[in-house]
């Protein structure tokens, strides 16, 4: 099983706000499909999350009462992309099912707390893809927090234990510098922490959620020996298609 997070920027425009990529995400549903293996999916907030949350530093905890509309008006927009995600994998013939990480679980201080997998594992087990997405949760310390797409992707790592991990981005992998502003920026295409420590983090858009070395954080997390973590260019067409068959692309893998 492969497990896939389909990022904000690939499904989204992450400067407009509830822009919903639908050609985008249904060509990346067709190739999941053409590709014949078995995955689960999750998802990114993208402008239906970023936006709004960092506009009242909602990725802070709760600061003061004026957040708490916030909080709900994220909650339910997150809610809207992850329908109409699920909506485009049934289209293309895949059972899916939303499982809204705000309703079931919580977090201790920005770590996502998951006790209870039976449910998750249960929809896996019988074929139904349940997806998970970024979302706002309740966090004991802090009142509530940012959930980001990348921390699920932790978690459900540990539960699965995928044979590999992707994550389709708009970018063909990590580079030494933005690619989108800095014409010399050269691809890494092997990142270990040491290499890790050495980039420079930067976004060009509102980003809560950590950026580039936060993605790569949860990359290095979610593989070991065994697995590899990789992050692909989903905006090429057939890119992640190619992936998932084993040939080579652009890339960037992430080993221990």
């Amino acid at each position: 099983m492969i497990l896939i997070k389909l990022g904000g920027s690939v499904i989204t425009d992450k400067s407009r706000y509830k822009t919903f990529n639908k050609e985008q995400v249904s060509r990346l549903c067709s190739e999941i499909v053409q590709s014949g293996r078995g995955t689960i999916i999750v998802h990114g907030a993208g402008s239906y999350g970023h936006v709004i949350a960092k506009r009242y530093s909602l990725q802070k905890g709760l600061v003061d009462f004026s957040q708490i509309p916030a909080v709900a008006q994220v909650q339910y927009d997150v809610r809207e992309l992850n329908a109409l995600v699920v909506k485009t994998l049934l289209e293309n013939g895949i059972p899916a099912v939303s499982v809204p990480p705000g309703s079931c679980f919580v977090m201790e201080n920005g770590k996502l707390i998951v006790k209870d997998n039976e449910a998750i594992r249960a929809l896996a087990h019988m074929g139904v893809m349940p997806i998970l997405f970024g979302d706002v949760v309740m966090d004991r310390s802090k009142g509530f927090g940012i959930c980001s797409g990348d921390q699920i992707m932790e978690v459900l790592t540990d539960i699965f234990k995928p044979e590999r991990v992707v994550f389709v981005s708009d970018v063909d992998g990590l580079y030494t510098a933005d690619p989108k502003t800095n014409p010399d920026a050269e691809i890494i295409e092997t990142v270990t922490p040491e290499v890790l420590k050495s980039v420079h983090s930067s976004s060009t858009v509102d980003d809560v959620t950590g950026g580039v070395v936060g993605k790569m954080l949860s990359m290095l997390e979610a593989c070991d020996e065994n697995r590899d973590c990789v992050l692909v260019n989903g905006t090429v067409p057939g890119r992640l298609l190619s992936l998932l068959k084993g040939e080579e692309v652009p890339c960037t893998i992430a080993r221990r």
